[in-house]
Protein backbone atom coordinates (compact mmCIF):
# COMPACT_ATOMS: atom_id res chain seq x y z
CA UNK A 1 0.00 0.00 0.00
CA UNK A 2 2.90 2.47 1.08
CA UNK A 3 4.52 1.99 -2.67
CA UNK A 4 1.08 2.73 -4.68
CA UNK A 5 0.90 6.19 -2.42
CA UNK A 6 4.52 6.79 -3.23
CA UNK A 7 3.73 6.10 -6.78
CA UNK A 8 0.56 8.29 -6.75
CA UNK A 9 2.56 11.15 -4.99
CA UNK A 10 5.36 11.36 -7.08
CA UNK A 11 2.98 10.67 -10.46
CA UNK A 12 0.73 13.97 -9.23
CA UNK A 13 4.18 15.56 -8.05
CA UNK A 14 5.45 15.21 -11.67
CA UNK A 15 2.33 16.15 -13.89
CA UNK A 16 2.56 19.13 -11.31
CA UNK A 17 5.87 19.92 -12.61
CA UNK A 18 5.07 19.42 -16.07
CA UNK A 19 1.55 21.51 -16.20
CA UNK A 20 3.08 24.22 -14.51
CA UNK A 21 6.35 24.93 -17.00
CA UNK A 22 8.70 23.97 -14.30
CA UNK A 23 10.53 20.85 -16.33
CA UNK A 24 11.12 23.30 -19.08
CA UNK A 25 14.64 24.46 -18.76
CA UNK A 26 13.95 27.56 -21.06
CA UNK A 27 10.71 28.54 -18.72
CA UNK A 28 13.09 28.13 -15.66
CA UNK A 29 15.99 30.02 -17.37
CA UNK A 30 13.95 32.91 -18.06
CA UNK A 31 11.84 33.13 -14.94
CA UNK A 32 16.36 33.93 -13.43
CA UNK A 33 16.56 36.34 -15.90
CA UNK A 34 15.61 39.34 -14.34
CA UNK A 35 17.41 41.83 -16.39
CA UNK A 36 16.35 40.42 -19.77
CA UNK A 37 13.18 38.90 -21.10
CA UNK A 38 11.43 37.97 -17.35
CA UNK A 39 9.00 35.02 -17.20
CA UNK A 40 7.50 35.46 -13.66
CA UNK A 41 4.58 32.93 -14.22
CA UNK A 42 7.14 30.46 -12.11
CA UNK A 43 6.96 32.66 -9.23
CA UNK A 44 2.88 32.39 -9.35
CA UNK A 45 3.55 28.72 -9.15
CA UNK A 46 5.86 29.23 -6.04
CA UNK A 47 3.67 31.32 -4.70
CA UNK A 48 1.10 29.14 -4.71
CA UNK A 49 2.76 25.99 -3.72
CA UNK A 50 3.86 28.15 -0.18
CA UNK A 51 0.16 27.71 0.97
CA UNK A 52 -0.65 24.56 0.27
CA UNK A 53 2.83 23.38 2.25
CA UNK A 54 2.54 25.37 4.93
CA UNK A 55 -1.21 24.06 5.41
CA UNK A 56 0.60 20.43 5.39
CA UNK A 57 3.46 21.07 7.50
CA UNK A 58 0.94 22.67 10.40
CA UNK A 59 -0.60 19.91 10.22
CA UNK A 60 1.45 17.43 10.24
CA UNK A 61 3.35 19.04 13.12
CA UNK A 62 0.21 18.04 15.10
CA UNK A 63 -0.24 14.73 14.07
CA UNK A 64 3.00 11.87 14.77
CA UNK A 65 1.23 9.21 12.10
CA UNK A 66 0.23 9.32 8.15
CA UNK A 67 -3.03 7.83 7.51
CA UNK A 68 -1.52 4.70 6.81
CA UNK A 69 0.54 4.49 10.48
CA UNK A 70 3.99 5.34 9.20
CA UNK A 71 5.80 7.84 11.53
CA UNK A 72 6.03 11.37 10.46
CA UNK A 73 9.67 12.84 10.00
CA UNK A 74 9.99 16.49 9.97
CA UNK A 75 13.28 17.95 10.57
CA UNK A 76 14.38 18.77 13.44
CA UNK A 77 17.21 21.61 12.68
CA UNK A 78 16.63 24.96 12.06
CA UNK A 79 19.81 26.89 12.35
CA UNK A 80 21.53 28.38 9.36
CA UNK A 81 25.38 27.53 9.07
CA UNK A 82 27.94 28.06 6.55
CA UNK A 83 27.68 24.02 5.01
CA UNK A 84 23.86 25.11 4.32
CA UNK A 85 25.01 28.56 2.87
CA UNK A 86 27.27 26.97 0.49
CA UNK A 87 25.11 24.04 -0.33
CA UNK A 88 22.18 26.48 -1.08
CA UNK A 89 24.73 28.56 -3.13
CA UNK A 90 25.93 25.88 -5.85
CA UNK A 91 22.38 24.31 -6.08
CA UNK A 92 21.07 27.98 -6.89
CA UNK A 93 24.09 28.42 -9.68
CA UNK A 94 23.57 24.87 -10.91
CA UNK A 95 19.79 25.70 -11.24
CA UNK A 96 20.79 28.68 -13.04
CA UNK A 97 23.54 27.38 -15.28
CA UNK A 98 21.04 24.56 -16.07
CA UNK A 99 17.98 25.57 -15.39
CA UNK A 100 16.74 22.39 -14.02
CA UNK A 101 17.15 21.00 -10.29
CA UNK A 102 16.29 17.46 -8.75
CA UNK A 103 12.68 17.05 -9.46
CA UNK A 104 12.12 18.75 -13.09
CA UNK A 105 15.53 16.32 -14.00
CA UNK A 106 13.80 13.22 -13.00
CA UNK A 107 10.87 14.34 -15.67
CA UNK A 108 13.32 15.15 -18.12
CA UNK A 109 15.10 12.07 -18.02
CA UNK A 110 12.08 9.63 -18.28
CA UNK A 111 11.21 12.04 -21.29
CA UNK A 112 14.80 10.94 -22.86
CA UNK A 113 15.87 14.49 -22.34
CA UNK A 114 20.65 13.97 -22.13
CA UNK A 115 21.11 16.87 -20.49
CA UNK A 116 18.94 15.72 -17.14
CA UNK A 117 21.25 13.31 -17.49
CA UNK A 118 24.43 15.00 -17.33
CA UNK A 119 22.53 17.10 -14.70
CA UNK A 120 22.12 13.75 -12.79
CA UNK A 121 25.45 12.59 -12.77
CA UNK A 122 26.69 15.66 -11.64
CA UNK A 123 24.76 15.98 -8.78
CA UNK A 124 25.24 12.64 -7.99
CA UNK A 125 29.42 13.01 -8.22
CA UNK A 126 28.56 16.34 -5.93
CA UNK A 127 26.84 14.58 -3.54
CA UNK A 128 29.46 11.70 -3.18
CA UNK A 129 32.19 14.33 -2.94
CA UNK A 130 30.13 15.47 0.12
CA UNK A 131 29.90 12.28 1.34
CA UNK A 132 33.52 11.86 1.38
CA UNK A 133 34.51 15.20 2.36
CA UNK A 134 32.10 16.03 5.12
CA UNK A 135 33.03 14.69 8.00
CA UNK A 136 37.08 15.41 7.61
Amino acid sequence: MHFIFSFLGGLLFGIGLIVAGMANPQKVLSFLDLVGHWDPSLALVMGGAIPVSAIAFYWAKKRTLFFLGYAIQLPTIHNLDKRLAIGGALFGIGWGLAGICPGPALVLLGAGVWKALVFLIAMFVGMMLFERFANK
